[in-house]
């Protein structure tokens, strides 16, 4: 799917919700992702819940834009190099709210490093999303000392930050 596809899908699901959309644009665009930004007039309701209908929201759009993407590669003959967006990441914000839990998670993630350095020993965080322990291990992954681990499941996945010294 192309980016403006994806930004009318985003905008004709919020239409169909009947909450007033007031903006949709793409903030942040590289190879993995695509942040879009969209700004409503009543946004709790997509954060009631602890966010469980942008969650919603969000599941959605990568479900669509998936299963568009697996049409178009079948109908372009199974080349995968052929899908503009190929296996692009939506990921869709409302009012701020996905940026500002991104960042406190970077937050934690960076406490937490800096414990593990200093007590030069490996640092359980709380259990996380599949999502939340993503955004650990892209920030974490550039630390040459530390290296990242997901352990346990269900909700009790946690990320595990490893000293391995180096620096």
């Amino acid at each position: 799917m192309e980016k403006q596809e994806i930004q009318n899908l985003i905008k004709d699901l919020i239409e169909k919700t009947t909450i007033k959309l007031e903006d949709v644009s793409v903030v942040e665009d590289n190879p993995n992702s695509l942040w879009v930004s969209v700004q409503v007039g009543e946004p709790h309701l997509f954060f009631s819940g602890d966010g469980e209908g942008l969650h919603a929201l969000n599941h959605l759009v990568h479900r669509i834009v998936e299963a568009n993407n697996m049409r178009k590669k079948k109908k372009e003959d199974q080349d995968p190099s052929s899908a503009e967006t190929g296996n692009l990441g939506v990921i869709v914000d409302i009012n701020g709210f996905q940026k500002k839990r991104v960042d406190n998670i970077r937050a934690v993630a960076h406490m937490m490093s800096e414990r593990a350095r200093y007590f030069k020993s490996n640092i359980e965080v709380d259990p996380m999303s599949a999502f939340e322990r993503r955004i650990v291990h892209e920030f974490l992954s550039d630390a040459e000392d530390l290296e990242t681990e997901s352990v346990g499941s269900g909700r009790d996945r946690r990320v595990v930050i490893k000293y391995v010294g180096g620096l």
